[in-house]
Order: C-alpha cells, then sequence, then structure tokens
C-alpha cells in the first residue's frame, strides 16, 4: 500500500473509533431518536450532492436498500445510542468488535460457510473468552439490557453485508449510502420530534451530534470508498480490528473509563479473536457469497 493509503487507513481507523465517545456525550442531554436523526440528517444533506444521476440504479434495488437501512443504520444506530446511555464507550466499542464473529456462526448456521476449521473455531472461544473478560475487569454496564442492545447492534452489522452481497452487488455504494442515510433521517424524524429537547443542549452535546454527522458519518463514508478503491474490500475493512483499541483510549483518557489489567487483557483477546475467527484459510471452504456492496465497519 502507498504513503497516501497508509493515511487513508488510520485517518478511517480514528475517525470510526471517536463516535462511541460522541455518542455518549450526546446521549447524556439528548435522546436516541434525536442523536439518530442529526447523524443521519446531516450525512444525508453532505453525501446526497455525490449520488447525482446514481441515484436510478439504488431505486432499482429498493427494497434492499431499504432491509440493508434497517439493518446497517436505522437499527443498529437506534440500539448503540440507547445504550451508551447505561455502559461505558470504551466497553461498547469493544462489543462492537464481536460483530464479525457473530456474522461467522450467522453465516454457519444459514449454511453460507459449509466449514469452519479448527483456528476460526478457537478464535470464537476466544473472542467470546475476552468479552467475559471485560466484564470481570470491571467495565460494566448498568443491568444485562444495555449489553445486549450492543450484541443486537453486532448482529445487524453481521447481517447487512450478506444483504448487500445477495442484492445490492451492483448498487453504487456511495449513492447507497447517501439514499441509506436519508431513509434513517427520515424514519427517526418523527421520534426525535417527540423526544426533542426542552431546553438547548450544552455546546458538547451540539458539537457531538455536528462532529457524528459531519465527521464520523459524511467524511467517513467519503474517506472509506477512497480507501477501498485503493485498498481493495478485505485491506478496507481491517479498520474494525483497530477502532474498538481507538475507542477504549479515548474512553479511558477522556472519560475516565475503567482500565484494568483484566480489561487490557479482555480487549487483546477479543480482537485477537475475531482477527482469527475472521481469518480464512485453505482448509476453510469457500463462501457461498462474497460482499458485494461494502458494508460499514465503524458505528
Amino acid at each position: 500500500m502507498t504513503r497516501r493509503t497508509w493515511l487513508l487507513f488510520v485517518a478511517m481507523s480514528l475517525i470510526w473509533g471517536v463516535p462511541y465517545l460522541l455518542i455518549s456525550e450526546a446521549v447524556a442531554e439528548v435522546s436516541p431518536a434525536v442523536v439518530v436523526f442529526a447523524r443521519t440528517a446531516i450525512g444525508a444533506v453532505v453525501l446526497l450532492p455525490f449520488a447525482g444521476r446514481q441515484l436510478r440504479v439504488v431505486w432499482e434495488h429498493r427494497w434492499p436498500v431499504l432491509a440493508f437501512a434497517l439493518l446497517e443504520m436505522v437499527g443498529p444506530w437506534f440500539l448503540l445510542s440507547d445504550a451508551e446511555r447505561h455502559l461505558s464507550s470504551s466497553l461498547a466499542g469493544l462489543l462492537i468488535a464481536f460483530a464479525p464473529v457473530l456474522a461467522l456462526v450467522i453465516a454457519r448456521a444459514i449454511g453460507l460457510e459449509r466449514r469452519i476449521g479448527g483456528l476460526r473455531i478457537v478464535g470464537l472461544v476466544v473472542a467470546v473468552g475476552g468479552v467475559a473478560a471485560l466484564g470481570g475487569g470491571g467495565m460494566e454496564a448498568s443491568g444485562p439490557w444495555p449489553v445486549v442492545e450492543m450484541l443486537l447492534v453486532a448482529v445487524g452489522y453481521a447481517i447487512a453485508p450478506r444483504v448487500a452481497a445477495a442484492k445490492l452487488g451492483g448498487v453504487p455504494p456511495l449513492p447507497m449510502t447517501a439514499v441509506c442515510l436519508t431513509i434513517a433521517a427520515v424514519l427517526s424524524a418523527p421520534f426525535a420530534a417527540l423526544t426533542w429537547p426542552t431546553a438547548l443542549p450544552s455546546v458538547t452535546a451540539l458539537g457531538s451530534l455536528v462532529l457524528l454527522g459531519l465527521l464520523c458519518t459524511a467524511l467517513a463514508f467519503l474517506l472509506f470508498f477512497r480507501l477501498i478503491a485503493a485498498a481493495g474490500p478485505a485491506r478496507a475493512t481491517a479498520i474494525a480490528y483497530v477502532n474498538p483499541v481507538v475507542a477504549l483510549a479515548l474512553g479511558v483518557s477522556l472519560r475516565g473509563d475503567p482500565f484494568t489489567p483484566l480489561i487490557a487483557v479482555g480487549a487483546v483477546l477479543v480482537l485477537a479473536g475475531t482477527f482469527l475467527a475472521t481469518r480464512r484459510t485453505a482448509h476453510d471452504a469457500a463462501p457461498a457469497l462474497e460482499a458485494g456492496a461494502p458494508s460499514s465497519t465503524g458505528p
């Protein structure tokens, strides 16, 4: 990879490690619906002008696009924003790293993976052990439901690429993303209106919402597509192993999230287990579907 490609990779790893902190700051003062609406509306306004005439192709695939939007953005971003009212941004980022593991399990359950080799099974076990270590190390949530919400987020992120692979392989990713953000903004608007804050949020909360929309959504997707073009989809999605570390570092340094030796071990186990579980070897059967349109690897 060239220096420019490496700079894109580093930028994306940092940008998609930031949303967990920003969401945590925003939901302290506004509802999850307002967070989702603000983020998606800003992102849609910025990206739609880049879609141009390609919107016709998206319209021709409107029902799979709708399903993708629900699984990749609407559902996960509502759940993620709600969960972060009750758990730390660090834990949220590390739990999202579990998404590729769930994707493997789901693919095996529905027959898209005909065989999972021994090394990948070891990865599954290691990743699960890492999640357990995070809880035992003091990185706790206020009850089980926020953790369940984060796992549901991971399930959405696991299924959405399969929808893209099966139904959206010929749809240009940038206009599809712009339309998906528009769908998410429209669907979240009524809920945001019902829970709109009665008082003006602080500068911190408003700044977090603006940064979520401009930096972590609009700019992030533009850079992500450039990274895919420069490095290829497989290398581009490797940022999924880096941004949880960024989320952990920001949560610990800026919000005072707990960090103990057991949490450090848990974080390493989650990332190492996810890497092993998703690493294909010569002994593993090829999947029935290869990803077509790229999926977001960030929150």
